[in-house]
Order: structure tokens, then sequence, then C-alpha cells
């Protein structure tokens, strides 16, 4: 019997379209996520928990709730663009994200039945980031902006 030795085929190189499509929105958003994470606890806020959401369809949805040291809760949004094209993260914000934000913010506090002192935070993170299995070379490391304080309930209603 013939043995047929095939040609073992390279892996896809990196920016190939084939990587690309196996570096989904969900893990670039998760990573960016983990920078904002990582950003904010550095900068002594504790984690309460993350990605929160109101029951139902057209609920709303908190990326990471945090702690201030002096009890405030802060609830982040976290945005990620590669550019600043189209007005970069910050431009990604818009009214309807904001109360979905916040209704998703009014859901927690009634969930732990108290309302502390609490703010609403946004997280701006532009260019690259590295994706486990990806290999840029070293891509420059991105812009990391947090912006407190950035919209309250009256700007959303």
């Amino acid at each position: 019997m013939e043995t047929v030795r095939t040609k073992r085929e390279a892996p896809p190189r990196m920016g190939s379209p084939a990587e690309r499509e196996r570096v989904t929105t969900k893990v670039r958003g998760d990573r960016a996520e983990q920078v904002a994470l990582d950003h904010l606890q550095q900068r002594g806020l504790r984690l309460v928990t993350r990605n929160f959401k109101t029951p139902g369809r057209g609920g709303g949805e908190v990326d990471l709730i945090m702690r201030e040291p002096d009890g405030t809760v802060v609830f982040v949004e976290v945005r990620h663009r590669t550019s600043a094209r189209q007005g970069g993260a910050a431009g990604s914000i818009t009214a309807t994200k904001q109360r979905r934000i916040v209704l998703a913010a009014r859901h927690f506090l009634h969930q732990i039945g108290s309302e502390p002192p609490c703010r609403f935070d946004v997280v701006l993170i532009q260019g690259v980031l590295a994706v486990a299995g990806q290999r840029h070379g070293r891509p420059a490391a991105p812009s990391i902006e947090w912006l407190r304080s950035a919209f309250d309930t009256s700007a959303s209603f």
C-alpha cells in the first residue's frame, strides 16, 4: 500500500482574513473590558460585578459595576475603537445607550435594596488591543481615557 503524504497547511498569517474571523467582536469586547477593569483596579476601585443585565428584551447592560473606596457605586461603560474615524470610542455612546445603562443601574440598585452614592463613568480605549492567539508583532499601547461622571440620569431622560 502506498502512503500519500500531503503538505501540511501552514497556519494563517497574522492579519489574514481567516485569523480576523476567529477574533470575534465578543472576544474584542471582553478584552477591552479586561483592560478597563485592570486600569480602574490600579486606581483603587473594586469590582462588584461584570456585564450586569436587566431581564427581558430591550433592557440595559452595564459593562462593569465598581465601588470606590468611599463606597460610591460606579457604573462603567467601556467603549473600544481601533481608530478615531467616525467619532472614535466616545462617539459611540448615544443617548439611547445612556438610557439603557441608567435602566440597568436602577435595576441593580433595586436588587441590592439601597441607594448609595452613584455615578456613571466611561472608559474609552482607542487603538489595537492584543488578543490571545493574535500575533501583531508589538502593537502600540492603546490610549485609555477614564471619564468620571461622564453622564447622569437627568441627561438620559
